[in-house]
């Protein structure tokens, strides 16, 4: 879908010469990864407490804290994918997107205690006032009417945003997990307003370029390199022995699965995908969302080998067991929504292997984590064989998008 309607032509240039992400935006995936390795941590730190409560509550901490993070990320994607990144007033934008991050990460041990103002006013103060800054060049696009309509959805969720950081505890996760989901559900329905005409344009917008597929495609590397991160500097506090040896291997070749699994061949061939695809507008919406629960289930991953790391031994909490198994198994689930999104079909060996994890989740509570985190990389390592086996001798497929 082409940009070039309308005023503001000097920030609304189609940057078919501009492919790859900038330098300002590779920083900004830093700052991501930073802020992912931070929401592992506070979570860890409550899975691994003595109360039950607080260890099946700290999973839903993982939710409420990932989601802005990532949905954040996204939006600033999309930023750069519409605009052209080089022009001076894009980049300021992209440099306060980083900076909003970096204060949200930084809030992330206290979030729910203390700095909740810290992590929500960054959030809000972006998704609201970055539309309100490109407004001005956008008259008589449809892109303004979109800008416009997801103000004043912001404005009704920023109630939600600070009014949990009103209070504290489960009641702040709650009223902030239910202000990420209207967002994202909003934006989805391209944020409907009573009485505006809904914008022949939506926030998962793709074009038929390569920029927002490739960035979509690095948001997986960010996430992957987020686990990566995570359990190195866990085994460099830890003291070196045949478990912690044994954690930090399985945690490395699990990561590198997923990494084979996303890329193959959906991920691969992703921008093509969107390329051929009749609807883009579904197409962007449907990539968007898979890419979303992906995430969540690497970073869910990545809780289990800190844990995995520090309790190797002894027998599986539940809550510990739904990280190990349960973040593997989401991503696999949003795998193959990406797979119908690629291919149109249902891929048959990855619900396979999610029913796998499934069933072995009640023999392995009597397991130690060590364990687990071996079924559950047997798993993924067996998603990948059928994957190879299934190529071998097989011309390269293309792709035949759902939308």
């Amino acid at each position: 879908m082409g940009l070039r309607a309308g005023g503001g032509q000097d920030l609304l240039q189609r940057r078919e010469d501009v492919r790859q992400a900038n330098f300002l935006e590779l920083f900004v995936d830093l700052v991501l990864v930073f802020a992912l390795s931070g929401v592992v941590s506070r979570v860890v730190r409550d899975i691994t407490a003595d109360d039950p409560v607080v260890r099946w509550r700290s999973l839903t901490y993982l939710l409420v804290l990932a989601m802005p993070l990532i949905w954040l990320w996204i939006t600033t994607a999309h930023i750069t994918s519409w605009f052209d990144p080089r022009r001076r007033k894009i980049q300021w934008l992209v440099l306060a997107s980083a900076f909003g991050l970096l204060l949200m990460a930084a809030s992330l041990p206290a979030a729910f205690v203390g700095r909740g103002l810290a992590f929500v006013l960054p959030y809000v103060i972006l998704q609201c006032g970055r539309p309100l800054v490109l407004l001005p060049g956008l008259r008589g696009h449809p892109l303004g009417r979109l800008y416009v309509r997801s103000m004043l959805w912001c404005g009704g969720t920023a109630v939600l945003w600070f009014g949990g950081a009103a209070v504290s505890g489960g009641a702040r996760a709650a009223l902030w997990g239910i202000a990420v989901t209207v967002d994202i559900v909003t934006a989805q329905l391209r944020w409907p307003v009573p009485g505006m005409d809904r914008p022949p344009i939506s926030a998962w917008a793709m074009d038929s370029g390569h920029h927002l597929p490739e960035r979509y495609q690095q948001l997986l590397l960010i996430a992957l390199g987020e686990s990566v991160l995570a359990v190195g500097v866990t085994f460099s506090d830890q003291r070196i022995g045949l478990e912690t040896g044994a954690t930090l291997v399985i945690a490395y070749l699990s990561t590198v699965l997923m990494w084979r699994i996303y890329f193959y061949r959906s991920g691969q061939v992703l921008a093509e995908a969107v390329a051929a695809a009749g609807d883009r507008l579904a197409a962007g919406r449907a990539t968007g969302v898979a890419h979303i629960v992906m995430v969540i289930g690497i970073v869910a991953t990545a809780v289990g080998f800190e844990v995995v790391m520090t309790h190797p031994a002894g027998r599986n909490e539940p809550a510990w067991l739904a990280a190990i198994l349960g973040g593997p198994a989401i991503f696999l689930y949003g795998r193959i929504r990406l797979e119908r999104v690629v291919f149109d079909r249902l891929s048959i060996r990855r619900v396979v292997a999610i029913a796998g994890l499934v069933v072995a989740a009640a023999p392995l509570s009597f397991a130690a984590p060590l364990v687990a985190a071996v079924v559950a990389l047997l798993v993924l390592l067996g998603v990948a064989v059928a994957d190879a086996r299934h190529a071998a001798g097989r011309p390269l497929e293309r792709p035949s998008p759902a939308h």
